[in-house]
């Protein structure tokens, strides 16, 4: 690796020390001396122990937690177990014996500062990599003192990669779908991607907990209990109905009911993406009604902390408090899932807050832009038989393109093609109602509008004008010196007229405020507007309800807020373009908006439920269509048919900026933190009996006798107490003893898989 780095350290070096001639943009005659460092490291995990020298395997895996990595040894593999020690020292649940059957009165991890760091490397010695001769023709194997370190990074030949603090940012991609397949594995009750495996029961007996889960012997078979944390065959398929059923709006992520199984009873084949979108917005809704509210709702805890911490906005006050309610997220995890669950990506979260208040909102650090571009890469190969050269010719062939395109203004190119959603360019208007324009899509229709409905869309337009707030004002003054007994509603029915009447006569003596666009709003629209189907509107599309039905796609959810930060949710109806004097135009959205009372809408961790039976506000359905916003509804297993879980929708492409572009808060970048309140429930440790009380069991069709060694198995711990007594193998010792472990288990072990996916196999699906 450092053969192929060593050009670029060397240029880097160049750009720190001397740097280059450049010449400035702006001023093509001034040439400046441009410097430029490296600030960190974009990869994933494996390709960080190559780049930083600190192996991700074995018990001190965590490159954070360095020395002091949290880890034991379970059947055939090594748990990341222990997250006690992150605790305070006075807290009741250091003592409990539920997680591991001890007491954990160890410190946490310390902090290892830059100069700590060097000193361990200073003790790594510089080897041959790889078997040599020098070492008997194998491997060598580490010392005790030189930790977890294969060598000392040729960073660190940068004079300023020393100090540091973010150097190698955690693959947060890659995690959060390590882990999602790991929930979805085990809930799923998966037998190739299931942490629950014969072997975490055995750990499990081992450690002398949880013994309503131990195998036992029923004949001449050994028999699996059904863990409470895991779906039984009917939730097993409702949840797989309930993934196939959602409906994502145009271009927020795949259509996941094309990884579901015919029969319902399997999710394959999910993407990285896919496991983003599961893990943020459907995992914590399916699973509320399927699991124990105890294991629900800590999944929706973890869930929760990924929607936060993936967030646009990064609040540092908002990860200074997930650090701490992290370490109860993955306390409570311990006490449901065996320690098999626990591999090092589940650690890693841990770190995530940190790196995001040292590095910055998470969509500038993650993998998504580089797995994309390496995608590109890997579709220029058509020779398969010389895959570097293929790519090496493509990529030539489209810089040159490239370079060619950019003096192409008359043909569309990647640089001049629209966007898919592009609603092309508006006039500027000066009044804010004629700015709500849209680009239509689908056939137009001219409807003819009712009085009744066009004097309230009319009314609408009027009261939404911030240029005419005056008139507005002095209308409700004259009801009121007029003595009215009902001002609101004459306000309504009248002011069209009185305006109409305001404007001509300001207009006839030639007063200047009245300009084209004010008498055009004053003159009324046009008894026939125009309908569409669907439109796009600032980047997003919207599609009326009577066609959203027949598509793969939800684009007709939409909610707006209120004059006190309240917010209004429905569905759109239909889509009318209101035409005025001098070619001016408004677009509205018809509505149909769903009651927002207490008992019709619930929210209870972070999840926002609303009945969709109850209609409100049929009188005043309009809105403009620059004031929509675009939301979509998923179905709520846990509450019934007639009830949605609204999810919000955050582009992209699009960025809610302000005015001035400052604020008081200290914010890392531009959806908040802040719109996903982080609670974990403090409260006792749920004493809850982890067999699923349906009397399923899992049946391994295998002799008692033949694995009764492995029962009684000894398991070895590796923590701060007993460390030194314990002698510490190489990584790659620790993962070929892991190998024979489990080869042994399966020579002696002959496994079956049933049609109906009731049947585990006996080793780990790692």
């Amino acid at each position: 690796m450092d053969v192929f780095l060593r050009p670029l350290i060397e240029e880097l070096n160049e750009l720190w020390e001397n740097g280059i001639d450049t010449r400035d943009a702006s001023n093509d005659k001034k040439v400046f001396k441009m410097r430029a460092a490296l600030l960190s490291t974009v990869n994933d995990f494996p390709a960080r122990s190559s780049l930083s020298g600190w192996s991700g395997q074995g018990y001190k895996a965590c490159p954070t937690c360095n020395e002091n990595t949290p880890s034991m040894r379970v059947i055939g593999k090594t748990a990341y177990f222990g997250h006690r020690r992150f605790l305070p020292s006075t807290h009741r649940w250091r003592s409990n014996l539920d997680f591991d059957g001890r007491t954990d009165r160890k410190c946490p991890p310390r902090r290892f500062s830059s100069v700590d760091i060097m000193d361990q490397l200073r003790r790594v010695k510089t080897t041959i990599p790889g078997k040599h001769p020098n070492y008997g023709g194998v491997k060598r194997k580490r010392g005790d003192d030189e930790l977890n370190w294969r060598k000392k990074s040729i960073f660190y030949e940068l004079p300023y990669w020393a100090e540091i603090e973010l150097k190698h940012n955690l693959d947060v991609m890659h995690i959060e779908k390590n882990i999602c397949d790991s929930l979805l594995g085990t809930l799923m009750g998966d037998p190739h991607k299931s942490k629950d495996t014969d072997n975490a029961r055995r750990d499990l007996q081992n450690l002398g907990i949880r013994s309503e889960l131990h195998l036992y012997e029923d004949g001449n078979k050994l028999m699996k209990p059904a863990a409470e944390y895991t779906f039984s065959e009917a939730n097993r398929r409702k949840f797989c109905r309930f993934v196939r059923s959602v409906k994502f709006p145009d271009g927020f992520a795949a259509n996941l009911w094309k990884n579901v199984a015919q029969n319902d009873s399997r999710i394959v084949g999910l993407k990285s993406h896919d496991c983003h979108v599961i893990m943020q917005r459907l995992l914590p809704v399916g699973c509320r009604s399927l699991v124990n509210k105890t294991i629900s709702s800590t999944i929706i805890e973890l869930c929760t902390f990924f929607n936060q911490f993936c967030a646009r906005t990064v609040n540092v006050t908002d990860m200074v408090k997930a650090q701490d309610q992290l370490v109860i997220i993955l306390c409570k995890l311990e006490r449901i899932f065996p320690p098999a669950f626990f591999d090092i990506m589940i650690h890693l979260v841990l770190h995530l807050p940190e790196e995001a208040i040292l590095g910055g909102p998470v969509f500038m650090r993650w993998m998504y832009p580089f797995e994309r571009y390496l995608k590109r890469l890997k579709d220029y190969v058509r020779n398969a038989a010389k895959p570097e050269g293929s790519i090496s010719e493509g990529y030539v062939v489209d810089e040159a393109l490239t370079f060619c395109s950019r003096y192409f203004d008359d043909i569309e190119t990647r640089f001049n093609r629209p966007d898919r959603n592009d609603d092309g360019i508006h006039r500027t208007r000066r009044l804010f109602v004629f700015e709500s324009q849209c680009k239509p899509m689908g056939k137009q229709s001219q409807v003819y509008v009712e009085k009744n409905m066009r004097d309230r869309a009319e009314f609408y337009i009027l009261n939404n004008s911030p240029e005419i707030e005056t008139y507005l004002n002095q209308h409700k003054q004259e009801l009121q010196l007029r003595g009215c007994l009902n001002p609101d509603k004459a306000h309504r029915n009248e002011f069209a007229d009185w305006f109409f009447e305001k404007i001509y006569a300001m207009n006839r003596v030639h007063a200047p405020e009245v300009t084209h666009e004010l008498l055009s709003l004053a003159s009324k629209s046009n008894v026939f507007v125009s309908s569409y189907p669907a439109c796009i509107v600032n980047g997003v599309r919207f599609v009326t309800h009577a066609r959203d039905v027949r598509l793969k796609t939800q684009n007709s959810g939409v909610s707006v807020p209120g004059t006190e930060n309240e917010m209004f949710y429905g569905q759109l109806q239909e889509i009318l373009e209101f035409s005025y004097l001098n070619d001016f135009s408004v677009v509205l959205f018809k509505c149909k908006w769903f009651r927002c009372d207490s008992r019709r809408m619930v929210t209870e961790n972070n999840i926002t439920s609303i009945n969709i039976t109850s209609e409100s506000y049929k009188d005043d359905q309009f809105i403009l269509a620059s004031q929509a916003q675009q939301v979509f509804y998923v179905e709520d297993p846990s509450r019934g048919p007639n009830w949605r879980v609204i999810q919000h929708v955050n582009h992209r492409s699009i960025w809610d900026i302000t005015e001035d572009g400052m604020s008081d808060i200290d914010l890392l970048q531009d959806n908040s933190s802040s719109n996903f309140m982080l609670f974990v429930d403090l409260g006792n440790l749920p004493q809850i009996n982890l067999q699923r009380n349906d009397g399923d069991v899992i049946p391994i069709v295998q002799p008692f006798t033949a694995v009764s060694q492995h029962v009684y198995e000894t398991v070895s711990f590796l923590n701060d107490d007993d460390e030194e007594d314990v002698s510490e193998e190489d990584d790659e010792t620790v993962e070929e003893s892991a190998d024979e472990e489990t080869d042994e288990g399966n020579d002696a072990v002959d496994t079956e898989e049933d049609d109906d996916d009731h049947s585990y196999h006996t080793s780990d699906s790692d």
